[in-house]
């Protein structure tokens, strides 16, 4: 089947001077990668070899490649993106770190536009450095849902071994987030999430659910009221619409309980109303995932780290999750795709017979 074929994995080297170049050196160094996929770095092998010299990694080779569809599958490959000129600065927040970051992930969703490669992975960016009259998005979310979405809306989902976790906004500033938030974006949020656990996860007839914006979900209203006059009405609209969807639950009393562990999804309303509780609870393991879009994307779920860049202390692990968490998006959503995508023909029962159902004949 098409679907075990080797998956071309593209992954940009983010922020030079954070710590993308040595989670993504010890996330390849183990060879056994390149029976899983076929990994693409878009970046430079001269930065690659300057990080590589603080880390005990074993024997690998990056196979240097001008272009992705000469990527050898049993190489890990990488794409000079980058200048010789570019400076390396680890630790600190440099324009030209940020134009390189950029670079990377322009050349790489060209490619994965084109067909080129078949999923993204992005190291960390600092989005103060790569912003610029190419980059006037709060992240990689945002950029991608106008490169490659195709008229579609991404979300953000922080997943992890049985917990995944969904966000109604992204990026806005706290002050705004009453402002944003509205039934009908509640509504919608919650249906692409049901649709994303069924065909990026796998998981069918999935429970989700919705946490509250207030302290003590509002307390009928003493505190506040969007519980009763945005999240409920949605929760319901959902319900409607034959999504398992619960809530709204007070986030603090649902994640300290352990309730989460009940739902194969849960909706936070803001950023860190769902990332705070998430990376405490993932710990190294966690993966971004973009939803939504028709490219598959994720990115390990920290940042640049810039206070122990360059001394080889980054831990790969969540690198690695993230690559393997590309590959299993990707497979589920061809196996979804080609089970859905001949349903069985409606067939006309005899009723009171014994005899097989026949299709009904044209007239």
């Amino acid at each position: 089947m098409e679907q075990d074929k080797k998956i071309r994995v593209g992954i940009t080297h983010g922020d030079v001077n954070g710590i993308g170049y040595e989670v993504l050196l010890k996330a390849l160094g183990d060879t056994r990668i390149t029976e899983l996929c076929t990994p693409v770095i878009y970046g430079s092998a001269k930065i690659a070899a300057f990080y590589r010299k603080g880390i005990e990694l074993p024997d690998f080779k990056l196979f240097q490649i001008d272009s992705a569809d000469r990527a050898a599958a049993d190489q890990v490959n990488i794409i000079n993106v980058v200048g010789e000129d570019c400076k390396v600065e680890p630790g600190q927040a440099t324009a030209s770190a940020g134009k390189a970051a950029l670079t990377a992930l322009e050349r790489a969703t060209a490619d994965l536009r084109e067909g080129l490669i078949d999923v993204l992975v992005t190291a960390p960016i600092n989005k103060q450095t790569i912003h610029s009259e190419e980059f006037d998005f709060p992240g990689h979310t945002e950029y991608l849902q106008e490169k490659v979405g195709e008229g579609q809306t991404a979300m953000m989902i922080m997943c992890a071994e049985g917990l995944r976790v969904a966000l109604v906004t992204i990026h806005e500033p706290v002050g705004k987030i009453t402002e944003v938030l509205n039934s009908k974006l509640v509504t919608d949020r919650i249906i692409a999430l049901n649709r994303s656990l069924v065909e990026d996860f796998g998981i069918h007839g999935p429970r989700i659910a919705v946490l509250a914006l207030n302290p003590h979900a509002g307390d009928a209203g003493v505190i506040g009221s969007e519980e009763t006059d945005i999240i409920s009405p949605a929760i319901a609209e959902a319900s409607k619409r034959k999504v398992l969807a619960f809530g709204p639950y007070p986030a603090d009393g649902f994640f300290g309980s352990g309730a989460y562990k009940k739902f194969d999804g849960i909706l936070a309303m803001y950023h860190d109303q769902g990332l705070i509780p998430f990376k405490l609870l993932a710990s190294e393991n966690g993966v971004n995932f973009t939803a939504g879009l028709p490219y598959v994307r994720t990115s390990p779920d920290h940042g640049t780290a810039y206070d122990i860049a360059g001394q080889g202390k980054a831990d790969g692990q969540s690198m690695r999750e993230a690559i393997y968490a590309a590959i299993d998006i990707y497979r589920n959503r061809r196996r979804e795709a080609e089970a859905t995508a001949n349903p069985l023909r409606r067939q006309n029962y005899d009723k009171g017979s014994d005899k097989l159902p026949v299709e009904k004949e044209k007239a």
